[in-house]
């Protein structure tokens, strides 16, 4: 289960680890700033400090919300397989296709998933959310905030480990 979470969320994961070191890296002329008294400098710092600190916590919200739609996405592929419309749900930003991706990678969905991107246009290269392009002003919108940072917990239907076990025996 740690290793999907860590494979359906690694670009965030590596966003993260990106603003705990930008944090450090402002910290440190902040508290020269802060040594030196120098309050237009404390602010500046403070400024970059707080925005890179404050998004170590939304990415990881972002990361736990990922890992829900994979456990999500993995039970309705097992239950009914490989169908667009549970792909389709999960379509609109790179870390949604990859954690679908992931779920489906480890049903052998993987090729119908990929073929299914590519037939919507998406590329490997697509990183920006569709909702951000089509509303600059999702900052502002409940959707965005519930769907990308608050995501309910998901329990899995089904034990995989036990699944997977079952079927070695047979």
């Amino acid at each position: 289960m740690w290793y999907s979470y860590l494979i359906c969320g690694r670009l965030l994961h590596g966003a993260t680890l990106l603003f705990v070191l930008e944090s450090y890296l402002y910290w440190l002329p902040l508290e020269r700033a802060i040594r030196a008294e120098n309050n237009l400098l404390i602010a500046i710092w403070t400024g970059y400090f707080l925005f890179s600190f404050v998004h170590i916590f939304l990415v990881s919200a972002d990361a736990w919300s990922r890992f829900q739609n994979y456990k999500r996405a993995k039970d309705q592929l097992y239950e009914y397989g490989f169908k667009e419309r549970i792909i389709n749900q999960y379509i609109g930003s790179k870390c949604q296709r990859i954690a679908v991706e992931t779920a489906a990678k480890e049903l052998g969905y993987e090729e119908q998933t990929r073929a299914h991107f590519k037939k919507k246009g998406y590329k490997w290269y697509h990183y920006i959310p569709d909702f951000m392009i089509q509303d600059p002003w999702f900052p502002f919108k409940k959707y965005f905030w519930r769907r990308t940072f608050l995501e309910k917990h998901y329990e899995p239907k089904f034990n995989y480990q036990e699944l997977s076990t079952q079927m070695e025996v047979r």
